[in-house]
């Protein structure tokens, strides 16, 4: 786990292998039972903290504005990380499905307690997050924020997602 100052707030990130109920944390996320509240995202789509850390200010700065899409801070964390403005396809796109084994976990202003009992609640191997870009699925990737080889020469795969998270709402 990993703590990521972001404006006055934090956030919280655990990575996870082998993680055998996302089935039931799915549900449990989709039902808002959940306790404490977490957003889980597709690890395979975060080749970088980078991009993520870019959609946790972007969810904090929706959330001062009081003008969150979603429902929960959580949910609009996986919302702007996505590339999308359609909710549910960013939700199922970018957050865990019933047949997830390697997940993303975050948290905002979360306690040692807090972070505690997401460990509990996933069924899974905590893993260190410099897994992520070993790990990540560049062809998905590319596929789903539509990045062509040729970008790629110039930055990288973790740039380009950043940039298409940043420019979304101006688009």
């Amino acid at each position: 786990m990993k703590v990521f100052d972001i404006d006055g707030s934090t956030l919280s990130l655990a990575l996870y292998d082998d993680v055998a109920n996302s089935k039931e944390l799915l549900h449990s996320v989709q039902a808002g039972k959940l306790e404490p509240e977490v957003a889980f995202l597709n690890a395979s789509l975060i080749p970088d903290i980078f991009p993520v850390l870019a959609a946790a200010h972007k969810t904090l700065v929706t959330k001062a504005r009081d003008s969150l899409t979603t429902r929960t801070l959580h949910s609009e964390l996986v919302y702007n990380y996505s590339g999308s403005k359609h909710i549910t396809e960013s939700l199922k796109r970018c957050g865990i499905s019933e047949s997830s084994t390697y997940v993303l976990a975050a948290r905002f202003n979360a306690s040692a307690d807090e972070m505690e009992a997401v460990r509990k609640i996933v069924n899974g191997k905590e893993i260190d997050l410099e897994e992520l870009e070993g790990r990540a699925g560049v062809a998905e990737i590319q596929k789903l924020y539509k990045v062509p080889g040729l970008e790629l020469g110039i930055g990288s795969l973790a740039d380009a997602i950043t940039c298409r998270i940043a420019s979304r709402d101006a688009l």
